[in-house]
């Protein structure tokens, strides 16, 4: 028990430093002092200062040695870390999850979609649409959803994943536009549903992954922004159709361990919409084996 403890308050410490290293002394009203930082960002005596702890408490804090902070204190931390909205609500996330008083997210027992799910996909057609785990893996899609991603059904199954997309293949680097923008809510939202459960297998092997093989991913992954998504508007180049403007909505399926399924709109009667018609009659891709996941009733 005590090692998990130790777990939950080292990603809040984690959480903590990568915020202070954000923030400027000059943000806060400090002077930045002479000469060159060695670290970035606030020093971890300016931010206790600013939060009104002690050097030795926010030390423990950041380390993983204290456990169990306070909602004051959080919210002190909160306000010298300029935090707001999804930031914010990340840090008492894993506060609550540092002490013990929140449980660890349910981890899905496999990556099976229900039946009824499988049908709800094919009810939205020709939308486009799929079906996520938590970390992103596509469980499921109709046939334009497929065809949104082109080249992702190339994969193996275990690897058909957004955000290895995103970053590792040829198309996923080019079909968003802009690509930086795309890539950075990809990451800060896998930040914030890997919060409560950073040593989960699906997760650090994906991570691992794309720190080893993709700079801009470790860079992003590093940075620590946290955003949780819930809808939006994206920028395609798709090869097959062209560009399109679309906005997508993500809704939580209950009982499935932090599966979602992502629907993708355009405003009628326009070239977007148009083209998005366009992926119900496009070519299949070239591996139409890309089938929904084994599911149960």
């Amino acid at each position: 028990m005590a090692a998990a403890t130790d777990a939950r308050g080292t990603e809040l410490g984690r959480y903590l430093k990568a915020r202070r290293a954000r923030i400027r002394p000059e943000d806060v009203g400090l002077p930045a002092g002479a000469g060159l930082r060695r670290t970035p960002g606030l020093r971890r005596e300016e931010l206790a200062a600013l939060a009104g702890v002690s050097v030795d408490y926010y030390i423990r804090l950041e380390r993983g040695r204290e456990t169990n902070p306070s909602t004051a204190v959080v919210d002190a931390l909160g306000r010298a870390l300029r935090l707001r909205g999804d930031g914010y609500e990340r840090l008492h996330e894993l506060a609550e999850l540092a002490a013990g008083r929140t449980a660890e997210l349910p981890a899905c027992a496999d990556h099976a979609v229900r039946e009824s799910v499988l049908r709800l996909l094919e009810s939205v057609r020709p939308l486009p649409a799929y079906i996520v785990s938590r970390y992103n893996r596509v469980l499921a899609a109709n046939p334009p959803g497929r065809r949104l991603l082109p080249g992702l059904w190339d994969w193996p199954e275990h690897q058909r994943n957004v955000t290895r997309y995103l970053f590792l293949h040829p198309t996923g680097r080019t079909l968003y536009e802009p690509w930086e923008d795309t890539v950075a809510v990809s990451v800060a939202h896998l930040r914030a549903v890997a919060g409560a459960d950073p040593d989960n297998p699906e997760l650090t092997t994906l991570v691992g992954e794309l720190v080893l093989k993709s700079p801009d991913f470790a860079r992003l992954w590093e940075r620590y922004d946290v955003c949780e998504r819930g809808g939006g508007q994206k920028n395609f180049r798709h090869p097959k159709v062209g560009p399109m403007t679309l906005t997508y909505e993500v809704m939580r399926l209950a009982r499935t361990g932090g599966q979602r399924m992502v629907v993708y709109q355009a405003a009628p009667g326009t070239a977007d919409e148009d083209a998005m018609l366009g992926l119900e009659d496009a070519a299949p891709e070239l591996r139409p084996a890309a089938e929904p996941a084994p599911h149960r009733s």
